[in-house]
Order: structure tokens, then C-alpha cells, then sequence
């Protein structure tokens, strides 16, 4: 991404980003879509929560894993021709979810899924790294974190409304129809990635100008993993608990039906959606990257604490605490433009790629775990072909994401401030 801004009109560049952020918002409602599913799931395929987790985590494995050859690949290829081909792939895989006879064609289908998306958000930046100001980072990575969770919020309420309508099956059938839209029109609305700069001189003990070379540079830098762990913790909750384990929580728990459950968990996609521009355009207005992430986790752990353990029953009161929530985690966004400022520009899409890993990870981990947790905690209590899990079971699990946030604060405790400039060059 460090290259020359090409010659394109504004207008264009606005329009490919635009459709960018459609992209990471149909990758956003794909990736909650099963929490919304979890009693059909288990009755379908006749299995508890720790198979419904591992279902669910399968798009987070082949999303998570492929993310540092999509920033190589995306180096080299520009965003066009990958994301709109893994779109088509996704649009396949998805129908394929949706014919699934057995858990374990759904889990495959599922993984498809996961990596045909996981080539959108490191797109996206090379989007606006390649036609927008590079001032503007920051604020548009905060914009791609805004689509992604409106896209969440699609994908709890109004996911669970379809389903209703016309079963998961049909649910997926009808999002398998948008990836292929998102498909044609990637291809004919973004440009063709601006031509390569000449490399940069090489750094001794390094093959800069290759992939290995840049993908070596940022494992070796320590920054880069303090980045990782802050991305992996902030992000746990909402990819982990929101994500596959809080409709269920709400149902379990505190007897709520699914549609209200799930209009309720969405207030935290809001949360992030309105929250992570605004950390972006402060963290570049005040010149300060550190602060923004511990206030940030700080907040996380707080919050989630209050919502798990607070007693609230009132529906509108739960809403606003998710919603909350959802602020305090989105400065994560911040630890993106922090991760380009600590790595060279050479490598910018390894770069990202390793961060979105790890923060995409997060979910590949505490989905499963989690729903492992509720399995040992589960009394046997069923309803309609479905595990009921109580109260002490969720505790328990919901540990996890302790745990995580812990980790994040480790991370943010060590990572260097680098007051918004390029500090490796």
C-alpha cells in the first residue's frame, strides 16, 4: 500500500470504497449468523453447544488463517479481481451451507465461507490506501469498523425475523443472492490497482522485496504482537459472546424470546458502529494512539461485568449497556493505525493482515471454548430438541472472555506510543 495515489476521480474512489464497506458488512452479518441459529442448529444436526461453537468458529479458522497471504496477495494483485472473485466462492459456499445434510458439510461450507470473505478487510484498507490521503487512514478504518457492525446488526434482528420467515435454509439461500451482487458490481466499480513504486532498499537479513521478507519483518517486531494481543482481547467479546453466545445468554437466562434477545445483543454493533470513527478521528486529533486503547479495555471489562453480573433485567437498560459496551471495545479500531505506524510501509499489508488475523482469531478461539465450558456445565435440561444451559454454566464460560481482555491490557501496557507518525521506516 505504500504506493503512488493513482490518477482516479474522487468520485470513483468514494464509490469503491462505499462498496468496500458493503463487502465488510455482508462479512459481518455471515460471521454472527449462527447466533441467531443456535436452536435450529443443535435440532438439525442433533448436537450441544460445543458442536455449534465449533460450527460457528469454523469461517473465524480460514478467515483468521488466511489473512497474512491476503495482505501479501493484496500487495501484489490489488483489491479488484481478489475480492470479487471470493465473493463468487462465498456465494457458492453459501448455498452449500444452506443444502447442508450433516454438521460436518455445513462446518466445510462454513469454512469456505470464512476464507472467501477474509479477503474484504485488507481490501478495503488498500482501497482507501491507494486513492485517499493517507491522513484520512485512521477515519476510514473507523468507517470500515462502522459497516462491518451495522452489518452485525443485520445479522441479529433482522437475521432472526427471516429465519423465522423462511428457516435457516432459506436464510442462507438469500444470502448466498447478495454475494453474488456484491461480486459483479466489486468487479466493475473498482479500479485497477495503481502500479507498483520500486521497492524499497533492502534491509539486511531480509528479502524486502518479496512476501516472505515483509511477513518476517513484522513477526520479528515485537510491537506487532502487543498490537495483536490488544486486537485479539478488544475483540473477543464481540466476536465471542455477541457473536454466538449472547442470544442464547439472554434466552437462557433471563427467559427472553429470540427476536428480543437478539434486537438487544445488536445495540453493541451500534455501539461499535458509532464509536470506532469517533476513537479514529480523536486518536489522529489529539496525536495519541496508547491512551485510547486502555481507556478502551478498561471500559470493555467494566462493562461487560455489568451487563454479565449486574442483575439488569430491564430490557431497555440491558440495551443501552450493550450499546456502551460496544463503544468501549470499538477504539480497537485505534490498534490498526498503530500497527501500520510501527511497521514499514513496505509492508503495510502483511502488516494488517497479521492484526486481522489475530483480532478475527479471537472468535476462532473463545466461540468453541466457550460453548465447551457451557457443555461441562450443562445439568441436562432440554427444550424442543435443544440444550438449556443455566445460569452458573454461562458463568463459567464467560470467563474466557476475562481472560482476553487481560490479555489485551498486557499488550497495550507494553505498546509504544507512536503519536500518530510513521516511527518505523
Amino acid at each position: 500500500m505504500a504506493r503512488a495515489m493513482a490518477e482516479v476521480s474522487r468520485a470513483r474512489a468514494v464509490a469503491a470504497f462505499t462498496l468496500g464497506t458493503f463487502v465488510f458488512a455482508y462479512a459481518f452479518t455471515q460471521r454472527v449468523a449462527p447466533s441467531v441459529m443456535t436452536t435450529e442448529l443443535m435440532r438439525e444436526f442433533s448436537v450441544g453447544a460445543a458442536a455449534v461453537g465449533g460450527l460457528s468458529a469454523w469461517y473465524f479458522y480460514t478467515y483468521a488463517g488466511i489473512q497474512v497471504p491476503v495482505g501479501m496477495l493484496t500487495d501484489r494483485f490489488g483489491p479488484r479481481r481478489l475480492i470479487s472473485t471470493a465473493m463468487a466462492v462465498c456465494a457458492l459456499a453459501s448455498i452449500a451451507f444452506a443444502f447442508s445434510g450433516s454438521l460436518v458439510t455445513a462446518s466445510l461450507s462454513r469454512a469456505v465461507v470464512g476464507a472467501s470473505v477474509g479477503f474484504g478487510f485488507v481490501g478495503i484498507l488498500a482501497i482507501a490506501g491507494y486513492w485517499f490521503p493517507p491522513a484520512r487512514f485512521a477515519f476510514l478504518a473507523g468507517m470500515v469498523q462502522t459497516a462491518g457492525m451495522l452489518g452485525g446488526m443485520l445479522g441479529q434482528a433482522p437475521l432472526r425475523i427471516a429465519v423465522d420467515q423462511a428457516g435457516w435454509r432459506g436464510t442462507m439461500g438469500g444470502l448466498a443472492i447478495i454475494a453474488l451482487v456484491l461480486a459483479v458490481s466489486i468487479w466493475f466499480v473498482v479500479p485497477r490497482r495503481p502500479e507498483r513504486e520500486p521497492e524499497p532498499v533492502s534491509v539486511p537479513g531480509e528479502s524486502s522485496g518479496r512476501p516472505t521478507g515483509g511477513t518476517a519483518s513484522v513477526m520479528r517486531n515485537q510491537q506487532s504482537w502487543y498490537c495483536a494481543a490488544i486486537g485479539f482481547g478488544l475483540s473477543s467479546i464481540m466476536l465471542g459472546f455477541v457473536g454466538l453466545w449472547g442470544v442464547p445468554w439472554l434466552r437462557d437466562v433471563h427467559g427472553l424470546p429470540g427476536q428480543e434477545a437478539a434486537a438487544i445483543t445488536s445495540f453493541l454493533f451500534l455501539g461499535w458502529a458509532l464509536g470506532a470513527p469517533i476513537w479514529g478521528w480523536f486518536s489522529d486529533h489529539v496525536g495519541l494512539r496508547k491512551p485510547m486503547v486502555l481507556v478502551g479495555i478498561v471500559a470493555n471489562i467494566l462493562l461487560f461485568t455489568a451487563i454479565v453480573h449486574g442483575g439488569v433485567t430491564n430490557g431497555a437498560l440491558l440495551s443501552a449497556l450493550f450499546f456502551v459496551g460496544g463503544v468501549a471495545g470499538s477504539s480497537m479500531t485505534v490498534i490498526f493505525s498503530a500497527m501500520r505506524e510501527l511497521n514499514r510501509p513496505a509492508v503495510t499489508g502483511a502488516a494488517l493482515g497479521l492484526l486481522n488475523m489475530c483480532v478475527v482469531g479471537s472468535g476462532a478461539v473463545t466461540q468453541p471454548l466457550a460453548g465447551w465450558l457451557l457443555d461441562r456445565g450443562w445439568d441436562g435440561a432440554m427444550a424442543e430438541g435443544a440444550r438449556i444451559y443455566g445460569a452458573t454454566a454461562y458463568d463459567t464460560a464467560f470467563l474466557v472472555f476475562y481472560a482476553t481482555n487481560a490479555l489485551a491490557l498486557a499488550g497495550a501496557l507494553l505498546l509504544r506510543e507512536t503519536r500518530c507518525r510513521q516511527v518505523v521506516t
